[in-house]
């Protein structure tokens, strides 16, 4: 990343600069901008000056900044561990270095690690990691001993078993659960809400070809939730998600440690000596589940969300038969390459597949591996409809339905060009799968979504209860809770002139959500705003031009104004409008239009849901 954020965020104390020793260069183009001007021509009158490094040799400006990089500061900022390692991508004096063949592979080349010779002496290399769960075969009553499992490391690391523990392990089985649509119990999200395989009653795809994102809308059955969890759905509340890892990664991933097809089903008994995982919320203490190690790959460990972190590193370095791959291993473990780490790091996310597949020679066992990876949490959506009056009636049943509406977030990957989010990614298969049976003449497909009562008392739901007037403003899959909300309002004669949508869109031809499945008055509550199309605005474009009805709402009694969607962008951006909105009608400076919002976010009248 580098040496840019550390020369914007100024040099360590005990830097010094060659250039307190030799005159500056200078750079024009790279210095200049409409917003700075050359600070280093030599000035014929004076001598030249011995000076600091300064940021001014580089940019002065954020738009100097932008040109550069292609990043904002705060973004450049933000990918910054602030370790002062962006100095570390040199070589360092007095260490001797060696040229290391590099693995000559796709899924290496993928990972853009700028590495030309490695240091023969590497310093501060972590130790490995303590192995905290442990795999081991569950052996039936037998004469005859069973082989040795080849794909766990139980023999080294917990030495023979006695035989009250050998008679134990004869009794245990798999609890009679189908895992192929629900994770196994011991996956409990918060007590006491339990994993719920809800029915898919009907979907649909949102968004037309051509759309930037795809959104996906889902009705699903909650007919047969258990109703002894006290906890009932309410408007603008949030359900939890426990999605599973795509069964074809985690194949993958199993075929890349050889584990041997007849094992990946097969019970075991998993033992942890410490910490929650593989549950979610549940207590940090030793554990003794029987599971399988496709079900632990599948529902309890995420293999492709977080960013690869030393520890696994370390475990790939300790178990690379091929010396070369070994080397780079702990370079990047090591203080010499904690720069060339922090870029490898600051990438796109790298999956787990895609390190096995770089480092070939590296097969670590399955249950050390586990010891390393980061737990597979639920993903929370918010509801879309008013889930107290959603039926419907099929096979002379009444149904109750819930309704969310799920983007699919797409990133780069090294086999495919891109891959979707673990949530999203899971969302759209199911989606597909449902449209394809009906496609093939299923009237009701058996697809299942695994979720929970989650956020019922999230700020949407416990804000929106007052009568007063409101504002909603979202952009994106951002606008879903509020369907939800314009529905339940609109059915009260008292409340439908008191309700104000205003939606961002790219396009309304292709990516409108929703559009006509608001209710009554459709066309006089909501504004949709297109930043593709037409006038060509943002979202807070039109906040700042409705500035009228935005101080009118906020200073009602009970007044609300809430705001749903992505942090980035629309987030920051409606913030800023309503800022200036203050500023404009309430003759407010900028530091007293924030504290303005400060306060009303403080007594729940400004409310933000961003992400």
């Amino acid at each position: 990343m580098s040496a840019t954020v550390e020369q914007l965020m100024g040099p360590p104390a005990d830097y010094v600069s060659e250039e307190e020793t030799f005159t500056p260069s200078i750079a024009p183009s790279l210095t200049y901008s409409e917003d700075s001007e050359d600070q280093d021509e030599p000035q014929p009158e004076e001598a030249p000056r011995r000076r600091r490094a300064s940021t001014r040799l580089i940019v002065q400006s954020a738009a100097d900044v932008q040109r550069i990089t292609g990043e904002s500061t705060q973004q450049l900022l933000n990918r910054c561990c602030g370790g002062g390692c962006c100095m570390k991508l040199q070589k360092q004096d007095g260490l001797e270095y060696e040229h290391i063949p590099l693995p000559d592979n796709e899924a290496f080349h993928s990972l853009g690690l700028k590495i030309d010779e490695i240091p023969t002496v590497l310093t501060k290399i972590p130790d490995m990691p303590d192995q905290v769960t442990f795999l081991q075969s569950i052996r039936r009553v037998s004469n005859t001993p069973s082989p040795t499992d080849s794909a766990i490391s139980v023999g080294s690391q917990l030495g023979s078993i006695g035989s009250a523990i050998e008679a134990k392990l004869k009794n245990l089985s798999l609890e009679e659960l189908d895992t192929s649509i629900q994770p196994p119990s011991f996956v409990q999200p918060h007590h006491p809400h339990h994993v719920f395989p809800a029915r898919i009653h009907n979907t649909r795809e949102l968004t037309r070809p051509g759309a930037e994102k795809r959104t996906y809308h889902f009705d699903l059955d909650i007919t047969d939730y258990p109703h002894e969890e006290g906890v009932d759905f309410k408007v603008g509340g949030a359900i939890g998600i426990s999605a599973p890892n795509d069964s074809a990664a985690v194949d993958h991933i199993l075929d890349l440690l050889l584990v041997p097809r007849y094992l990946r089903d097969k019970p075991v008994l998993l033992r942890t000596t410490r910490g929650r995982w593989p549950t979610v919320w549940g207590e940090d203490e030793a554990r003794e589940i029987v599971t399988t190690r496709r079900d632990l790959l599948t529902w309890c460990s995420d293999i492709q969300s977080y960013p690869p972190n030393k520890p696994l590193l370390r475990v790939l370095a300790e178990h690379a038969l091929d010396p070369n791959e070994k080397k780079i291993l702990l370079f990047l473990c090591a203080g010499e390459g904690q720069g060339v780490f922090c870029d490898f790091r600051t990438g796109p996310y790298i999956s787990l597949a895609q390190l096995l597949s770089a480092f070939p020679s590296s097969k670590p066992p399955l249950d050390l591996l586990l010891s390393v990876l980061q737990q597979l949490m639920p993903r929370f959506y918010s509801l879309s409809n008013d889930p107290h009056e959603s039926y419907e009636i099929r096979d002379g049943k009444q149904h109750r339905l819930i309704e969310i509406a799920v983007t699919v977030q797409e990133m780069p990957d090294w086999r495919m060009g891109c891959r979707t989010g673990v949530g999203s990614g899971f969302f759209e298969r199911q989606s597909r799968k449902f449209m394809e049976l009906q496609r093939a003449g299923d009237k009701a497909p058996q697809i299942h979504i695994p979720m929970f009562k989650g956020l019922m008392a999230n700020p949407l739901a416990k804000e929106f209860v007052s009568d007063g007037p409101m504002l909603l403003i979202g952009a994106g899959v951002g606008i879903a809770p509020f369907r939800g909300f314009v529905q339940h309002r609109l059915k009260n004669a008292n409340c439908a002139n008191k309700v104000w949508v205003l939606q961002g869109i790219r396009d309304s031809l292709i990516d409108e959500l929703y559009n006509g499945e608001w209710g009554v008055h459709e066309e006089k509550v909501k504004k949709v705003v297109q930043s593709r199309r037409g006038e060509s605005r943002y979202v807070q474009d039109e906040v700042f031009h409705q500035a009228d009805l935005v101080w009118s709402i906020i200073n009602s009694v009970d007044g609300r104004v809430f705001v749903c969607g992505s942090s980035q962008g629309m987030g920051e951006g409606v913030e800023d409008a309503l800022i200036r909105v203050a500023q404009s009608k309430g003759n407010l400076e900028r530091e007293e239009a924030k504290r303005f919002w400060e306060l009303k976010r403080d007594v729940g009248q400004y409310i933000t849901e961003t992400w």
